[in-house]
C-alpha cells in the first residue's frame, strides 16, 4: 500500500465524512480511532469510496503517512484534543503538520501552536463548517498557522472545499489562533442569525395566528429574494414538517428550550474583552439560556401579568413584509457587528485577516452561507478598511429601506409583550451608533463625581477633574 497523503484520527460523524471527502477526491487517506470499530465501520460502509490506510495504533497510523506528514484531528475540543496531541507528537519529525479541525478555543489553538513550535512542528487551527454534511460534500474551511503549512495544506483543503462561482470556500486566515477565532465568530453570528428567525416565526405566528405550514410558504417565498439563505431554507422545511406520530406541527411538539455548545458564549465573551458591541448574537446567546432557566420561567408563568395589548393588523401583507424588512436589517446589524469583533481582534493579534475574504469563503459550505455575503465581499473590497459594515454604501440604502417597518415591528413586539431581543437590540444599536451625541456624557460625569475617574470636553483638549466634594472647580488631570 501506497504511503498516504493525509491522515484524520478521530472517525466520528464529522471526522468520517472528512475522511470520506478527502478520499472522493482521489487522496490516499489514513484513517484511525481509538476505538478501531470505527475504523472497521468507515471502510465496510464506504471503502469503495477511494483509497483508506486504517491502522489500528496511533504508531501505525503515523507510519502509513507520507513526509512532510499532515494529521487532521477530529475528538471532542478541550481535554481530548490535547491528550491526542500528546500521543501524536512523539511519533512526527521537524516539518510535519497536524491540524485541529474541531471548535477549539481560539487561547488553547494560540497555545499549542506555541508548544508544538518548540518541536519543529506546524500546528493549524482550523474552523470547519457545514455540519456533516458540509464534512462529505464541501465545507467552508478557515485555516490558520503558519503561511508555510498552507503552502503545503492549503491545496488540500482548497479542493476539498465547497465552491462558489467556481472559487473554494477556504483561503489562508492568519496566524496561530486566528482561524478557529474566525470560526468562532462565524457560531455567533450563527447563533444571531437563527434567534431572528425565531423572532420573525414567533412575530408571524402570534401577530397573524398563522400555521407553521402556512409560515413555512412565507419563509420559502423569502428565500426566493435578499434573504436567501440556507437558514431560511431549511427554517421553511422544519416549519412544513409534521410529527408522525401526533400528526401535529413538528415545532409544536419540539421543547421550547435551545441548547448550545458554547462557542456563542466564547464569542460574547471575547467581545466584552474586546470592548467590541456585539449585542446581536449576545442577546441571541442570553435568548438561548432564558430559554433553559425553567424554574425562572415557571415562577413566571404564574405571576407576572403582560398588560399587553393584542396585535392591530389591518393588513397581513403589510405586517408580512413589515417583518421580512426589519429580519434584514437586524442580520445585516449581526454580520457587520461580527466583522467589527474580527477586525479588533486581528488588530490585537498582528492578524491581518482579509474580512472580505471572509465573506468570500462563508459563502457556501457553512452554515450561515447566504446570497447577501456576495454584497459584504464587495463592501470591502471597496474598502478593505471599512470601518463600519452598515456604512458601506449598498448595505445603508438596504437597511435604511427596512428603517421604518424594523420600528413597526419592534413598536408592535413590545406592545404586545412578544419577546424580541436580538430585533430590539439590533435596532437599538442601529440608533446608537448612528446618534450624533449619546447620554455617555452623563455616565462619564458621574464616573468623575463618584470614582475622580476623569473626563474630556467637547470644547477643548486635555483631561479634566472637578472636584465635587470641594468647591466644584475644574483641574486638569
Amino acid at each position: 500500500m501506497s504511503a498516504a497523503q493525509i491522515g484524520v484520527t478521530g472517525l466520528a460523524v464529522m471526522g468520517r465524512n472528512l475522511a470520506r471527502n478527502l478520499a472522493r477526491h482521489g487522496y490516499t487517506v489514513a484513517v484511525h480511532n481509538r476505538s478501531y470499530a470505527k475504523t472497521e465501520s468507515l471502510i465496510a460502509d464506504h471503502g469503495d469510496e477511494g483509497t483508506f490506510v486504517p491502522s489500528e495504533s496511533v504508531e501505525d497510523f503515523v507510519a502509513s503517512l507520507e513526509r512532510p506528514r499532515k494529521v487532521i484531528v477530529m475528538v471532542k475540543a478541550g481535554a481530548a484534543t490535547d491528550a491526542v496531541i500528546d500521543e501524536l507528537v512523539p511519533l512526527l519529525d521537524a516539518g510535519d503538520i497536524v491540524i485541529d479541525a474541531g471548535n477549539a478555543h481560539f487561547p488553547d489553538t494560540i497555545r499549542r501552536e506555541a508548544a508544538l513550535k518548540e518541536h519543529g512542528l506546524h500546528f493549524v487551527g482550523s474552523g470547519v463548517s457545514g455540519g456533516e454534511e458540509g464534512a462529505l460534500l464541501g465545507p467552508s474551511i478557515m485555516p490558520g498557522g503558519s503561511r508555510e503549512s498552507y503552502a503545503v495544506l492549503g491545496p488540500i483543503l482548497e479542493d476539498i472545499a465547497a465552491k462558489v462561482d467556481g472559487v473554494p470556500c477556504c483561503t489562508y486566515v492568519g496566524p496561530d489562533g486566528a482561524g478557529h477565532f474566525v470560526k468562532m465568530v462565524h457560531n455567533g453570528i450563527e447563533y444571531a442569525d437563527m434567534q431572528l428567525i425565531a423572532e420573525a416565526y414567533d412575530l408571524l405566528k402570534q401577530g397573524l395566528g398563522a400555521s407553521a405550514a402556512e409560515i413555512a410558504e412565507i419563509f420559502k417565498s423569502w428565500n426566493e429574494g435578499d434573504l436567501e439563505s440556507f437558514l431560511i431554507e431549511i427554517t421553511a422545511e422544519v416549519l412544513a414538517h409534521v410529527d408522525a406520530e401526533t400528526g401535529a406541527a413538528f415545532v409544536d411538539i419540539v421543547l421550547d428550550q435551545a441548547e448550545q455548545k458554547g462557542t456563542g458564549r466564547w464569542t460574547v465573551q471575547n467581545g466584552l474583552d474586546l470592548g467590541v458591541p456585539i449585542t446581536g448574537i449576545a442577546e441571541a446567546t442570553f435568548a438561548r439560556a432564558l430559554s433553559g432557566s425553567v424554574p425562572q420561567r415557571t415562577a413566571a408563568v404564574s405571576t407576572l401579568p403582560a398588560l399587553a395589548e393584542d396585535f392591530r393588523i389591518t393588513d397581513r401583507d403589510t405586517f408580512i413584509e413589515d417583518v421580512r424588512l426589519a429580519l434584514y436589517a437586524s442580520k445585516v446589524v449581526a454580520y457587520s457587528q461580527g466583522f467589527d469583533q474580527i477586525a479588533a481582534a486581528s488588530a490585537e493579534h498582528g492578524w491581518d485577516i482579509d474580512r472580505g475574504a471572509m465573506a468570500r469563503i462563508w459563502r457556501g459550505g457553512c452554515i450561515i452561507r447566504a446570497r447577501f455575503l456576495n454584497r459584504i465581499t464587495e463592501a470591502y473590497q471597496r474598502d478593505a478598511d471599512l470601518p463600519l459594515l452598515l456604512a458601506d454604501e449598498y448595505f445603508t440604502g438596504a437597511v435604511a429601506n427596512g428603517v421604518p417597518a424594523w420600528r413597526r415591528v419592534v413598536a408592535q413586539a413590545a406592545l404586545a409583550g412578544v419577546p424580541t431581543p436580538a430585533f430590539s437590540s439590533s435596532l437599538a444599536y442601529y440608533d446608537g451608533v448612528r446618534a450624533e451625541r449619546l447620554p455617555a456624557a452623563l455616565i462619564q460625569a458621574q464616573r468623575d463625581f463618584f470614582g475622580a475617574h476623569t473626563y474630556r470636553r467637547t470644547d477643548k483638549q486635555g483631561t479634566f477633574h472637578t472636584e465635587w466634594s470641594g468647591d466644584r472647580s475644574e483641574q486638569p488631570a
